[in-house]
C-alpha cells in the first residue's frame, strides 16, 4: 500500500520532468532547423505536452523577431512554423500562426503541416481551412495546405479570393504534370463550385490570361470544352460570363472573359434570349466588349430578330459614346437595316439623328448623309420636324446643308459672343503652426513615414521635430517610441547587414521624405555618430554626377545640417519653414524669426538661413522694402544679408534653346545672385549653368518623390528648376514614360514666378505625353497658367509646332489634349495655341516636308481648331490652310481643313 501511494505521489513530478525534457528537445530541434526531428518529437507528444511546449515556442518566435533577417532566424522558421501550429488547440490561433507576417517567407512545407495537424477533429480542420481561406490573397497562404485541410475534413470548398487564386495557379502552373489544363480540371472534385467562383472573384481574369495565354491549352478553351462536354452546366457558365462582362472592370481582365464567351460559341437562340444584356454592354462596356455586343445585335437586326424599337434604343445609346469606330459601325448597320426595311425609317432615323450632336464632325456628317438618303421613307410630319430640330446641333457647315435637305431652321445671322471659361486661379495655402505637443509631432511623422507627404506636411513636421527637441527632448523621445519601433534601423541587427551609422555614412542621398526622417530620428536615438554628422556637414555631400545634383544637394544639405544641430546644439525653430505651401516665405515673418534668434542668443545655421533667403518673397515690393528696413535695424549679420537680398533685383540668366535628338531643351547660363560666396556651397549649386547635353540624366532620382521639395527651393523662380527637369518631362512624350509630367507640371503651374522657356516647353511635352493622365496634368497646367495670366499662347504654340515637326510630340496625342482643354470652355485659349501650331505643320504638308508621324493626326488637330473657331467666332485666314482644303478627296484631313476655312471665312459663332 505504501509503495502504491509513493508511486502515485511521484507520478506528477516524473510527468513534469518528462514534459520539460521533451519541450527542451523540441525547442533545441526548432532552433537548429531540424524539421524532420521536430515532426518525430511532435508525433510522440501528448496533447498536454504540446500545450506545455507552446510558451517556449512563443518565446523563440519573439526572440527571432528582433533579428528576422539573420541566418539563425531563416534556419529556424520552417521548424518553428510547424511546431507552433501543432502545439495550439484553438482553430483561430492556429490559423493566425500559420498566416503570420513574420512566418510568411520561411514556412514549413504543406506536407509537414498536414502531417502534424492531420490527427485533429474533422470539424476543427474545416474551421482552420476556412479561416485560412478568408485571409487576403497577399497573405501567401499555401493553396496545397488549404486544399489538404479541405480534403481531410471533407468540408465544402471555400470560394474566397485567396483560395480561388491559389487554385488557378495550382492547376495552371507550369510545374503541373499529368495532362493538359482541361484534363486536370476534369479530375477536380470541386470544379463546378470553383468555376462559378471565378466569375465572382476580382482579379482572376488577368491571372487567367498570363497563366496560359490563348490557344487550345488556354483556360478559356478548357472551360469551353468542358462546357461542351456537359461537365459544366452550359447555361450557368454563359450567364455567369455575361454577368461578369456587365459588371465591368479592368480591360485586361474583361478581355479574357470575352475570349471565353467567344469560345463558348453561343447559338442564335442563346444570343436572342440575352438581347437586353447585349444592349447594356453596347451602351456602357469597354470598347472591345461593346464592339462584340454591337456585332451580335447587328446580326440579330439584319436577320429580322430585333425589333426596330429595340434597335433604336441601342442606337441612341451607342451614338452617345465617344469611340468613333463604334459610332461609325452603328450608322453603317442602320443603313443596311433601312435598305431592307423601309417601314423602320420612322423609328430609326430619329435615333440616327442623335449623332448630330456628336463631338466628332465626321460622325455628324455620316449621320446627316444617312438621314438625307432615307428621309424620303418617312411619312409622319412630326418625325420630319424632329429631324429638322435635331439638325440645330450640327456644326455650321453641315447645318447650312441641313437647311436645304431637311428644312432645318437657318442659324441666327448675329454671332454669339464667346465667353471664355477658365478655372479659378489656385489660392495659396498657408502652413499651419507647428504641432503644439510632442505626441502630435509623433503622429504627423508616423503618417508621413507611412504614406509620404507634400512640402507643407514635411516642413511642418520638420519644424515641429526641431522645436520639441529643443523644448523637451525626453518628452519627444517618449512620444516617438511607437514610431521608431517600426523602423529598420531600430532593430538589433539592421537590414543590409550594416549598422545604421555605416548605412547613413555611406549613403548621404535622401531620395524621399521617409529617408530624411529616418536620418533625423536615428540621430535623435543615437544611431548615427556625431563624427559622421560633422564630417558630412563640414566636408559637404558627394556629387551624384547627374543633372539633378544641383537640386538634390541643397535639400539634403539642410536635412543633414538639422540632424547635426539636433545632436550638438538644438535650434529653437527653423528659419526656412515656408509661409505658404509652395515654399514661399513672407519677408516680415523671416524678420520676426531673426529677431527671436537674436533675443534668444541662438546660433543661425548656414544652410537653413540660406534656404530662407532663397524662399523669401520679393515680388511684393512694398512688403519687401518694409521688411528690409526692419531687418537692417536688427544690427546682425543675418539681418544685413536679408536686407540686401530684399533690395537687390533678381539677375536673369542667359537662355539658349538647344536641339538634342528629337527634343528641344534649354541651356541656362550662370545665375550671379545665387553664386554669391555668402551662400553655402550646396545652395550655390542652384546658380550653376544648366547644360542639356549632360550625359548623366539617368540616375537614382527616378522616383520623383523629392520633386515637390525641389520646386520649394526657389518658389519664385520655377524656370531654374524646370530647366533642370525638362529632359525628364520630355521622356513622357519621347519615350512614353509614365508619371514624369504628371508629377512636375502642377508645381510649375502653381509656382509664383514667371513662366518662361522651360516652363512652356514642359507644358508642350506634357500635352504630347503617351499616357492620358500625364496629358490631363498638362491640360490642368495649361488652364491654370492661362487663368493666372502667365501663359504665352504664341510661345507654347510655336514650341509645339517645332516639337511635332521633330517627331517629339505626336499630333494625335496633342489633339486629344487640346480637345480636353477646349471641352472645359477654354476655346479661345486653345485656338490661340493652335493658330501657331497649324501653319508649321500645314507648310510641311504643302511642301512635302511632313513626316508620316507629323501628318498622322493632323486632321484631328484641324477638327479641334475648327470647333474652337466656330465657338469663338474667329475670323481671318491661316497660312497654308487653303492648299490642303483644295485637295481632292474626303479624307479627314481635307474635310476638316475645309471646315476650318469655312469657319474662319464667314460662319457665325455657335452657341
Amino acid at each position: 500500500m505504501t509503495t502504491t501511494v509513493a508511486s502515485a505521489v511521484a507520478t506528477p513530478a516524473a510527468t513534469a520532468t518528462a514534459t520539460a525534457d521533451t519541450t527542451g528537445l523540441l525547442v533545441a530541434a526548432v532552433r537548429a532547423g531540424r524539421t524532420a526531428e521536430v515532426v518525430a518529437l511532435l508525433d510522440g507528444m501528448t496533447d498536454a505536452q504540446r500545450r506545455a511546449a507552446f510558451p517556449e515556442l512563443k518565446a523563440v518566435r519573439q526572440e527571432l523577431r528582433t533579428a528576422r533577417w539573420s541566418a539563425d532566424s531563416r534556419r529556424a522558421h520552417p521548424a518553428l512554423h510547424a511546431a507552433g501550429a501543432a502545439c495550439q488547440t484553438g482553430a483561430a490561433a492556429v490559423a493566425n500562426w500559420l498566416a503570420a507576417v513574420d512566418m510568411r517567407w520561411s514556412q514549413a512545407s504543406p506536407a509537414v503541416l498536414l502531417h502534424v495537424l492531420g490527427d485533429r477533429d474533422r470539424g476543427w480542420l474545416a474551421d482552420v481551412a476556412h479561416r485560412l481561406a478568408q485571409r487576403p490573397a497577399a497573405s501567401n497562404v499555401s493553396y496545397e495546405l488549404m486544399a489538404g485541410l479541405v480534403r481531410l475534413s471533407g468540408c465544402p470548398v471555400p470560394t474566397t479570393e485567396a483560395y480561388v487564386q491559389g487554385w488557378l495557379t495550382h492547376v495552371g502552373g507550369d510545374w503541373q504534370r499529368g495532362g493538359t489544363v482541361c484534363d486536370r480540371l476534369r479530375r477536380d472534385p470541386h470544379l463546378a463550385e470553383l468555376v462559378a467562383a471565378l466569375f465572382r472573384t476580382e482579379g482572376v481574369g488577368t491571372q487567367l490570361g498570363w497563366l496560359s495565354g490563348d490557344g487550345p491549352e488556354s483556360w478559356t478553351s478548357a472551360l469551353a470544352r468542358l462546357t461542351g462536354e456537359g461537365v459544366l452546366d452550359r447555361r450557368s457558365v454563359v450567364d455567369a460570363c455575361v454577368a461578369r462582362l456587365l459588371r465591368g472592370g479592368a480591360p485586361a481582365e474583361l478581355r479574357v472573359f470575352l475570349r471565353l464567351l467567344k469560345d463558348l460559341a453561343l447559338t442564335r437562340e442563346e444570343e436572342r434570349r440575352r438581347a437586353a444584356d447585349w444592349t447594356a454592354l453596347a451602351s456602357d462596356a469597354m470598347p472591345t466588349v461593346a464592339s462584340h455586343a454591337q456585332s451580335v445585335l447587328g446580326a440579330l437586326a439584319l436577320a429580322g430578330e430585333l425589333s426596330p424599337r429595340r434597335l433604336a434604343q441601342v442606337t441612341e445609346a451607342v451614338l452617345f459614346r465617344t469611340e468613333k469606330k463604334l459610332v461609325r459601325a452603328q450608322l453603317v448597320l442602320l443603313g443596311k437595316v433601312l435598305t431592307k426595311n423601309r417601314s423602320a425609317a420612322g423609328e430609326l432615323l430619329p435615333a440616327a439623328a442623335r449623332a448630330f450632336g456628336h463631338e466628332d464632325s465626321d460622325a455628324q456628317e455620316r449621320a446627316l448623309k444617312l438621314v438625307e438618303r432615307h428621309v424620303g421613307k418617312v411619312t409622319a410630319a412630326e418625325v420630319r420636324e424632329e429631324l429638322a430640330g435635331a439638325a440645330e446641333q450640327l456644326i455650321p457647315a453641315l447645318r447650312a446643308r441641313a437647311v436645304r435637305t431637311l428644312g432645318a431652321t437657318p442659324p441666327d445671322s448675329v454671332p454669339v459672343a464667346h465667353e471664355e471659361v477658365l478655372p479659378p486661379p489656385p489660392q495659396p495655402v498657408r502652413l499651419a503652426p507647428a504641432p503644439a505637443a510632442a505626441v502630435e509631432v509623433a503622429e504627423e511623422i508616423s503618417a508621413l513615414l507611412a504614406s509620404g507627404s507634400d512640402v507643407a506636411v514635411f516642413e511642418r513636421a520638420l519644424d515641429g521635430l526641431v522645436r520639441h527637441a529643443h523644448l523637451d527632448r525626453d518628452a519627444l523621445l517618449e512620444a516617438l517610441e511607437p514610431v521608431v519601433a517600426r523602423r529598420w534601423w531600430a532593430e538589433g541587427e539592421p537590414r543590409h547587414g550594416h549598422r545604421s551609422d555605416d548605412f547613413f555614412a555611406r549613403r548621404h542621398e535622401l531620395f524621399d521624405d521617409a529617408r530624411a526622417f529616418d536620418l533625423l530620428l536615428a540621430t535623435l536615438y543615437g544611431k548615427v555618430r556625431t563624427d559622421t554628422l560633422h564630417r558630412v556637414v563640414h566636408d559637404g555631400l558627394t556629387n551624384s554626377g547627374c543633372a539633378h545634383n544641383s537640386l538634390a544637394r541643397p535639400f539634403e544639405a539642410r536635412v543633414w545640417e538639422v540632424a547635426h544641430r539636433l545632436r550638438t546644439d538644438p535650434q529653437p525653430f527653423l528659419l526656412a519653414t515656408p509661409t505658404w505651401g509652395t515654399g514661399l516665405l513672407e519677408p516680415g515673418e523671416l524678420v520676426d524669426r531673426l529677431d527671436a534668434y537674436r533675443r534668444a542668443g541662438a546660433r543661425v545655421s548656414a544652410v537653413d538661413f540660406g534656404q530662407a533667403l532663397l524662399r523669401v518673397r520679393r515680388d511684393n515690393r512694398p512688403a519687401a522694402l518694409a521688411a528690409a528696413e526692419r531687418a537692417a535695424a536688427l544690427g546682425t549679420e543675418e539681418g544685413e544679408r536679408l536686407a540686401r537680398r530684399l533690395l537687390t533685383e533678381r539677375a536673369a540668366p542667359s537662355v539658349t534653346r538647344r536641339a538634342a535628338d528629337t527634343r528641344i531643351l534649354v541651356e541656362l547660363g550662370e545665375v550671379p545672385d545665387l553664386r554669391a560666396e555668402e551662400f553655402p556651397a550646396a545652395l550655390r549649386l542652384l546658380g550653376r549653368p544648366v547644360n542639356p547635353d549632360s550625359d548623366h540624366w539617368y540616375c537614382s532620382h527616378w522616383s520623383g518623390a523629392m520633386r515637390p521639395h525641389w520646386f520649394a527651393l526657389l518658389p519664385e523662380r520655377p524656370e531654374l528648376v524646370a530647366a533642370r527637369l525638362l529632359r525628364d518631362v520630355s521622356e513622357a512624350a519621347v519615350h512614353d514614360q509614365q508619371g514624369t509630367a504628371a508629377a512636375v507640371l502642377p508645381h510649375l503651374a502653381d509656382a509664383d514666378g514667371e513662366a518662361g522657356e522651360a516652363v512652356h516647353l514642359s507644358v508642350a511635352y506634357g500635352l504630347g505625353a503617351r499616357h492620358a493622365e500625364d496629358r490631363l496634368a498638362a491640360v490642368d497646367a495649361l488652364l491654370v497658367l492661362a487663368a493666372r495670366g502667365r501663359l504665352e499662347a504664341g510661345r507654347l504654340g510655336a514650341d509645339l509646332g517645332q516639337l511635332v515637326r521633330r517627331g517629339a510630340v505626336k499630333p494625335a496625342r496633342l489633339a486629344d489634349a487640346v480637345r480636353t482643354a477646349a471641352a472645359t470652355g477654354a476655346n479661345a485659349t486653345v485656338w490661340a495655341v493652335l493658330r501657331q501650331v497649324l501653319p508649321v505643320l500645314l507648310a510641311d504638308l504643302s511642301t512635302g516636308g511632313a513626316t508620316t508621324s507629323s501628318a498622322r493626326g493632323l486632321g484631328e488637330l484641324l477638327a479641334v481648331a475648327a470647333e474652337c473657331a466656330e465657338r469663338t467666332g474667329e475670323r481671318g485666314s491661316l497660312p497654308h490652310l487653303s492648299g490642303v482644303a483644295d485637295r481632292r478627296g474626303t479624307s479627314r484631313l481635307v474635310t476638316q481643313a475645309r471646315r476650318l476655312r469655312e469657319a474662319l471665312a464667314a460662319a457665325p459663332a455657335a452657341a
